[in-house]
């Protein structure tokens, strides 16, 4: 069996360290996979388990994706590709009609669309209403990474049930609890130092960083802490000079992407995620594997669904600073059980997210024999 794996707008979030974790653990079963990119400079491409095969034919932007795809079909004849956004998935599509082959488009929508059409203007909002239903629609299989993401886009794109899949993201693996052990050289983390509060994730509105600066600055006046958050993004300037306005710009920095999150992740007095919508977010299971206090808000989805409700660790509501400024703290004082955070998100490894996908891909196959 072979699959490629489409993603030729590879930038440095969850879907893309997904995507690699994915091609990993089915390449250890047997699949064969093709990663196929822009360049190999992205990150976490180095990543890549060696049997995996990183090609990357597009060099001259969007004008190459067409040729580029149509070669690789017709060569390589992938029994299937999946796909991760919607504009990969229109480039299939017409590649596979040019190229004449029966390739089966496996999407893999990783947020929660109702959340993010309502953040639209009437007319984006019936535009993407249609790509994402025209994409879809045309997969033989699509993929959620969390119930609410299942649910939403079977709704969104008004999807028969027997079509939508549930398969947790390939979050953990015996790399990341590797990369958490490594040293970390930072004197915030240095014994004696006040404790960190982390953050993680690009540095956009939907994250809410601006919320958990606002909770930060709250909790920094009832005790000594630190605010860091990992990412790099547009609203830079804006958090920076929120903190400067807030009197808390001395205990808080943007350090940017790093590759290896880990490490601070597993040393973190907590972990925060502030955001307004997510689908499965990577961030707070890594936080919970490596048994790292968290907070959360409660966005649609993902937060609610792998904190049981609040039962695994505190859920707030979306862009409310004060409650989450007392959710940090009551944390802050009472972490509560390490182990127990880890068992929370046990089914998100590697090994059984790739089991899933291939028992899908071979239920798929035969199907398409019968």
């Amino acid at each position: 069996m072979r699959l490629a794996i489409f993603i030729p707008s590879f930038g440095d979030g969850g879907v893309e360290r997904m995507l690699v974790n994915l091609a990993g653990g089915l390449a250890a079963l047997g699949v064969a996979v093709d990663f196929l990119t822009r360049h190999r400079g992205a990150p976490y491409l180095d990543e890549l388990d060696p049997r995996v095969r990183l090609i990357d034919g597009v060099r001259n932007g969007i004008a190459d994706v067409q040729p580029f795809l149509c070669r690789y079909l017709q060569d390589a004849r992938p029994d299937f590709v999946l796909c991760g956004k919607d504009e990969s998935a229109f480039a299939v599509l017409l590649a596979r009609r040019l190229a004449r082959v029966q390739t089966g488009l496996i999407m893999q929508p990783g947020t929660n669309f109702s959340a993010r059409l309502a953040e639209l203007r009437p007319y984006a909002r019936w535009r993407m209403r249609l790509k994402v239903r025209f994409v879809h629609r045309a997969a033989i299989a699509v993929v959620g990474n969390s119930e609410g993401v299942v649910e939403d886009i079977a709704k969104v794109a008004e999807l028969r049930p027997e079509r939508v899949h549930l398969i947790r993201n390939p979050t953990i693996t015996r790399r990341l609890l590797a990369q958490a052990a490594e040293p970390l050289d930072h004197p915030w983390f240095a014994a004696g130092a006040p404790p960190v509060i982390l953050g993680v994730g690009r540095l956009g509105k939907v994250k809410g960083f601006d919320v958990l600066l606002q909770a930060f600055a709250q909790v920094r006046q009832a005790r000594p802490c630190r605010l860091m958050i990992l990412g790099e993004g547009r609203l830079r300037a804006a958090l920076t000079k929120q903190a400067r306005e807030l009197g808390v710009e001395a205990d808080f920095a943007l350090p940017g992407f790093d590759p290896n999150p880990y490490r601070y992740l597993a040393r973190a007095a907590l972990f925060v995620l502030s955001s307004r919508r997510e689908g499965a977010p990577n961030a707070l299971i890594e936080a919970l594997a490596l048994g790292t206090p968290v907070v959360s808000s409660d966005c649609a989805s993902g937060p609610a669904e792998i904190l049981r409700a609040g039962a695994v660790a505190p859920l707030v509501p979306v862009d409310d600073a004060p409650a989450l400024a007392r959710a940090m703290l009551a944390t802050l004082d009472r972490p509560g059980d390490a182990l127990g955070r880890k068992a929370a998100v046990a089914e998100y490894s590697v090994e059984a997210c790739a089991e899933r996908y291939l028992a899908l891909f071979q239920s798929l196959a035969a199907e398409a024999r019968a």
